[in-house]
């Protein structure tokens, strides 16, 4: 590393040669967009109003919203690790993006960003309850002010949220990171929240990886829809997969007046009822697959009261029976009939698109162990420091990630009011975050020269981030 490539001549064509210079060059941008984004939205300087910076700040270089992000870009713009902060220390765009000060100070008169082991430690202190606490309301906040701004400062009538439990797997000593036989692997088992009809991120909470897929969920969902509807919404349905519909999650939300959808296994006293349904119409069989769905009435043991269940019977070519699933619903038929049901819950996949872009896009790396710091001199112990809650610092890196989702999500819809055209991340990124760029200074200003193939989203892009200034947070 340091080192310098001498000139060399391409051998397939000998007029085309290669070698470095002393010139501000980066291949991260869109950290400088981000930046844009993030200051729009307020949100760095929310969390920092709101956490304890337990240093000492005598010998503070680095200030806290600087650190938030410098980790934030980071993780958005690809770089997964905090050792990857060390080899783009001098990045020029990264160095403007992270930095609080302004004019020529982050190239000139600033160490660069911060190395590896202050964002570990930064980690740490995000990691102590009263910081993680403003950390995990941080995506929730971020996403309000964003869709407020996009409706003119009103709130939304109506929201859908999506709650559903992701397998991260993990190597090495993670503390409770467990073997979970379903995905036959190590892993943790977080439980996300999104908006369904937005894509947005709210919530995700770490978990063991061995717990079941309910576990705590009903505390979740309850602490996120009253955050929620505090802010963002009044919340019409929450929609959960098949491991959720317990009696006392679903009697919670009942509790609550808030209406569910959820995905029910099939049993034997499912399919006795569903029986006299499963008998295919006389006729020879179309071409096209055919549905129907039949309105039931079901109480599984541990449930307080039966409750509308809707069977679908879906009959596909090829298939010499019938095939069905189940679907229990708080929603009465008269609100909502079994058709329009499924309908609703089929735009659940969605939401899981979303949640599987957080993990294929943003990958996050949760890696951090208990191991106690011993500082010798000599041959004697001088100090030993007592272990890390390392699953609150894996919980830290969760949610840095979900936040990194969070902004790009905002930049990805900026970029799809202005373009007319849907875009995924990881299209965001590899066209308009990560394109070539040059930064050169003139007297005491910048300019960021961009490869001619970003400039014309960035063109786009720009006065629709520009729109979020302003609005009410």
């Amino acid at each position: 590393m340091g080192e310098t490539l001498r000139p060399v001549t391409a051998g397939f064509n000998r007029s085309f040669s290669i070698e470095t210079r002393a010139e501000r060059l980066t291949g991260d941008p869109g950290a400088v967009l981000l930046r844009e984004a993030l200051d729009a939205t307020g949100i760095i300087g929310w969390m920092a109003a709101r956490m304890k910076d337990s240093r000492r700040q005598a010998d503070v270089v680095h200030d806290l919203p600087s650190l938030l992000r410098t980790m934030v870009l980071l993780v958005a713009q690809g770089w997964q690790d905090h050792d990857d902060a060390d080899a783009l220390r001098h990045d020029p765009a990264m160095r403007v993006a992270a930095a609080s000060s302004a004019g020529l100070t982050p190239l000139t008169g600033h160490p660069g960003l911060a190395s590896q082991p202050t964002l570990s430690r930064c980690t740490a202190m995000l990691a102590e309850p009263g910081n993680l606490k403003v950390l995990r309301e941080a995506a929730l906040e971020l996403a309000g002010r964003n869709l407020r701004a996009e409706n003119g400062g009103q709130r939304r009538t109506r929201m859908t949220l999506d709650v559903d439990s992701l397998p991260i797997e993990v190597h090495g000593h993670q503390p409770k990171a467990e073997w979970n036989g379903h995905y036959r692997t190590r892993v943790y088992h977080p439980l996300v929240t999104s908006i369904a009809e937005t894509g947005d991120m709210l919530d995700a909470r770490l978990r063991p990886g061995n717990v079941g897929t309910a576990d705590g969920a009903l505390d979740v969902i309850l602490d996120v829809v009253d955050r929620a509807e505090a802010s963002l919404c009044k919340i019409t349905t929450v929609r959960i997969d098949a491991g959720f519909p317990s009696g006392a999650l679903l009697s919670g939300l009942e509790g609550r007046g808030i209406h569910h959808v959820a995905r029910l296994r099939a049993n034997a006293a499912l399919d006795r009822l569903a029986a006299p349904h499963m008998k295919r119409p006389p006729g020879r069989r179309p071409t096209e697959p055919r549905l129907w769905t039949h309105e039931l009435e079901y109480q599984a043991q541990g449930w307080d009261e039966p409750r509308r269940v809707v069977l679908v019977v879906k009959e596909r070519e090829g298939d010499l029976l019938p095939d069905r699933f189940f679907l229990v619903t708080s929603i009465s038929r008269f609100q909502m009939k079994g058709q329009a049901l499924l309908d609703h819950y089929r735009q659940r996949g969605k939401a899981e698109g979303h949640m599987g872009e957080l993990m294929d896009v943003l990958s996050p790396a949760l890696s951090s162990t208990n191991r106690a710091k011993t500082h010798l001199r000599g041959k004697k112990p001088k100090s030993v420091t007592p272990p890390i809650d390392a699953f609150a610092c894996n919980e830290v890196r969760l949610l840095v990630a979900m936040l990194a989702y969070q902004i790009m999500h905002v930049a990805r819809r900026a970029m799809a009011r202005a373009t007319k055209a849907p875009w995924s991340l990881r299209r965001l990124r590899e066209r308009v975050l990560r394109a070539g760029a040059r930064l050169i200074i003139s007297a005491r200003r910048m300019t960021l020269i961009l490869a001619a193939t970003a400039a014309p989203y960035w063109a786009a892009i720009w006065p629709q981030i520009q729109m979020l200034r302003g609005a009410d947070p």
